[in-house]
């Protein structure tokens, strides 16, 4: 029998879709075997590390998590014996904890560790203080015989800076030391500079001063980075005769291989033993190729399409983790001699019936063309009555300077198998499509990203995909800011869920972290000679143009977008009578990760369109 959409009896509910596809937090092969970091949900979103045999090497109550600059990365790695190297969650100290053994602090408390990596039997890591009269940054070298546990000076310190660093990498023979650096002023895909400098000595050289990343060596006189001169990220080829560029090799082409340096420990390529680099290039969806000597290449027989990362190599083969089109989120192992693949952990094939393999489409919008994937309403069980659209909700997302790809998304199946389409968009401002596409937004953010999300919608519901009178708008951090500002525009959307989303500009600037500190001046303008701007754009501003439903969503410990913001656009709100829903989650920061507050946002979200729409889900 027909039912509504919105309606349709699901066997994915909230619960499944909290425990479904825990996210991997970076994989390496140790020894004969291969380790990898896991989301837990059902332990408020603990990171643990996992082994292929099997066992679980931390327990808990460790938490592999970083805070360097809050969005953390490279919380742990380990040495080919099995010890492991972790940043714990709560105290941000770096551990070390043999096989089986006892967690051993190798650091002071006080400053916070990230992007951990063993080269040549060292320890190094990025390390932040943010303690009052400090915010200072060092790439450091973290002694292994424990003698920095109780005094800070014993961690040496090889990079000293006030502003941003990442991707430190050793050269073989251990005297030169590269990695990138960026200043407090720029964000890291504005420009950010690659160094490499002789250790124990003052010498140094900028070699890439465009936007770039991940530098690895090949050999003592061979480094390989990322750069985008081009308008691409490519990967480049250097000589060296100590710090002297003797040769530069692009390979260039039509993608991108790299990313916004949102995190440490990202890796979006690996040099194998043989001279080939296996690598991600992205160009809407991700896809792993093999690049040759000279330039040639091939693409990896992977499923992976969308968050692709080359996690660790050796020998021949790659570990990538990522999700795909067809497939769960997972950790695959890929021999690139054979061409053999298995999947380590997740990645198992999706029901075809129940999950969408999403569409690439493109919409017309006043900037250029909008990139987004379609998710249309599917349940082999159900079916709407003749002349029903579909209600949709078109998902935005955070950054901006981010990327979502064409993937079989189990949550967005929540959405998708109870009659209910999804619209993911790449506005503006999204990586992925070049630097043209990335920097359409500069200047231009709360211009251009609703724009573009408005456009998507309007390009939808006119090809009689969605029903025009029935469209949300969903987003979190800088996607919830999206969302209040295209409620305010108007028109369009008739409900918005705001996800920890930015209100006011002016708060933002004065409250948010350091990473973030200068985002803004970018995005919309310096302050305070684009201070009037600042106030014009502010969905807090114009609240009372806001004349639909609004569902928002805060976490309590949010140190990015913090409560303020949310709390004070649902007291505009409710001023004014506006029908709206504030819910707080005490002890998430921004984003959820335990298993209770996905729970209950999905299942408050769904309600929320329900009432919204008028119909009564199963």
């Amino acid at each position: 029998m027909a039912s509504p959409y919105g309606t349709w009896s699901s066997p994915f509910d909230a619960a499944s879709m909290a425990a479904a596809s825990p996210r991997i937090e970076g994989a390496r092969f140790v020894g004969d075997e291969i380790w990898w970091g896991e989301s837990v949900p059902a332990e408020s979103g603990r990171v643990t590390v996992r082994s292929s045999t099997g066992e679980e090497i931390l327990p808990a109550p460790w938490n592999a998590r970083s805070r360097v600059h809050e969005y953390g990365g490279g919380a742990w790695t380990a040495d080919a014996s099995g010890t492991l190297f972790f940043v714990d969650g709560g105290d941000q100290r770096v551990y070390r904890m043999p096989r089986g053994g006892v967690p051993e602090p190798l650091t002071a408390p006080g400053s916070q560790y990230g992007g951990l990596s063993v080269q040549q039997g060292r320890l190094f890591a990025v390390r932040e203080d943010l303690r009052p009269d400090q915010h200072a940054r060092a790439i450091v070298e973290v002694p292994l015989d424990g003698s920095a546990a109780e005094e800070e000076r014993a961690v040496r310190v090889l990079v000293a800076t006030s502003g941003f660093v990442a991707h430190p990498a050793l050269s073989p023979d251990g005297t030169r030391l590269a990695w990138v650096q960026w200043s407090t002023i720029r964000m890291p895909w504005e420009q950010c500079l690659l160094h490499i400098a002789t250790i124990d000595t003052d010498e140094i050289a900028t070699i890439a001063s465009s936007t770039a990343l991940q530098p690895e060596w090949t050999s003592e006189h061979e480094l390989l980075f990322l750069d985008d001169p081009s308008g691409r990220w490519n990967l480049e080829r250097i000589e060296l005769d100590g710090l002297h560029v003797l040769s530069r090799t692009t390979y260039p082409a039509d993608a991108d291989t790299g990313g916004g340096l949102w995190v440490l420990g990202s890796r979006w390529y690996r040099p194998l033993d043989d001279g080939r680099i296996a690598a991600v290039r992205t160009n809407g969806a991700d896809e792993i190729v093999l690049i040759e000597r000279d330039g040639a290449s091939a693409r990896l027989p992977l499923p992976v399409t969308s968050e692709a990362s080359i996690d660790d190599a050796a020998g021949s083969r790659i570990l990538v983790s990522g999700t795909g089109a067809t497939v769960d989120r997972g950790l695959w192992l890929l021999d690139t001699a054979t061409g053999e693949s298995f999947a380590v952990r997740g990645g198992a094939p999706v029901d075809r019936d129940w999950v969408v393999t999403p569409r690439p489409v493109t919409f017309d919008g006043p900037h250029g063309p909008v990139h987004a994937f379609d998710y249309p309403p599917t349940n082999p069980d159900s079916s709407a009555p003749d002349g029903e659209l579909p209600p949709y909700i078109v998902m935005v997302h955070g950054g901006p300077t981010a990327h979502v790809g064409g993937a079989a998304s189990t949550a967005y199946t929540y959405w998708t198998s109870r009659g209910i389409g999804v619209l993911d968009v790449n506005y503006g401002g999204s990586t992925g499509y070049g630097r043209a596409y990335r920097e359409r937004l500069d200047g231009q953010w709360g211009v251009v990203d609703v724009d573009d999300v408005i456009a998507a919608a309007e390009g939808l519901a006119a090809s009689g995909a969605a029903d025009p009178a029935r469209i949300a708008i969903r987003g979190g951090s800088a996607g919830g800011w999206t969302v209040l500002g295209a409620l305010v525009r108007g028109g369009v959307f008739s409900a918005g869920i705001s996800r920890y989303g930015v209100a006011d500009l002016r708060m933002l600037a004065a409250d948010t972290h350091d990473f973030e500190k200068h985002y803004l001046t970018g995005l919309v303008g310096p302050l305070p000679e684009a201070e009037q701007v600042y106030i014009d754009r502010s969905p807090l501003t114009n609240a009372d143009r806001i004349d639909v439903p609004v569902l928002l969503e805060q976490g309590g410990e949010d140190r990015v977008v913090p409560p303020s913001q949310s709390e004070a656009i649902a007291a505009a709100l409710a001023s004014r009578g506006v029908a709206h829903e504030y819910v707080l989650f005490p002890g998430e920061g921004h984003g959820f990760r335990a298993a209770e507050s996905i729970i209950t946002s999905l299942e408050t979200e769904l309600r929320f369109l329900g009432r919204t729409f008028g119909f009564t889900p199963a």
